[in-house]
C-alpha cells in the first residue's frame, strides 16, 4: 500500500516546501518536504524534485506500516499513519500507545491517539494541533 494523492496533498501542505535549502531548527541542512540526505548549503530543486524526495522518503514510512500493523487499514488510515510517521518519526511510532490500540484493533482508540501528539517543548502547538486533528479526521475516513 503506498499513500493516496489525498494523503499526499495533505502531507506537503503540512510540511511546506522550500526548493532552497536552509537549516532547520535542528540545525540541520534540509531542503522539500523535509528532505535532508544529502542537503548542501546552496542547493536548489525543483517542485518536481522535492515531490521525488518526498516519495523516497516515505519508503522507511511504508516499511514501518508493514511490518508494525497487524489490521488491516483503509486507504484514509494508512494516509494518516504515513503523515503521523513522517512527522514523528519511526521510532515513536513503533513505541506509541495508537500503534498497541491499533494493533488490538482499537480503531477509534488509536484515532483518539492523534490528539496526544500535538506539543513540542510541553506546550500544545497550533499548527500541530490542527495536524493531529486532520490526521484523525483522515484515519477515521
Amino acid at each position: 500500500m503506498q499513500i493516496s494523492e489525498k494523503g499526499l496533498k495533505a502531507l506537503k501542505i503540512y510540511e511546506g516546501c522550500s526548493l532552497m535549502a536552509y537549516r532547520c531548527p535542528a540545525g540541520v541542512w534540509t531542503i522539500g518536504y523535509g528532505h535532508t540526505l544529502e542537503v548542501e548549503p546552496g542547493d536548489v530543486i525543483t517542485d518536481e524534485q522535492a515531490t521525488q524526495f518526498l516519495l523516497d522518503d516515505l519508503a522507511p514510512v511504508y516499511i514501518t506500516l508493514e511490518n508494525s500493523a497487524k489490521v488491516p487499514l483503509t486507504q484514509g488510515q494508512f494516509d494518516a499513519l504515513c503523515s503521523f510517521i513522517f512527522n514523528c518519526g519511526v521510532s515513536a511510532f513503533v513505541r506509541s500507545t495508537l500503534l498497541k490500540k491499533l494493533n488490538a484493533g482499537d480503531y477509534k482508540g488509536a484515532a483518539n491517539e492523534f490528539m496526544r501528539w500535538n506539543q513540542a517543548g510541553g506546550h500544545v502547538l497550533p499548527g500541530l494541533d490542527a495536524r493531529r486533528a486532520s490526521e484523525k479526521l483522515m484515519f477515521l475516513s
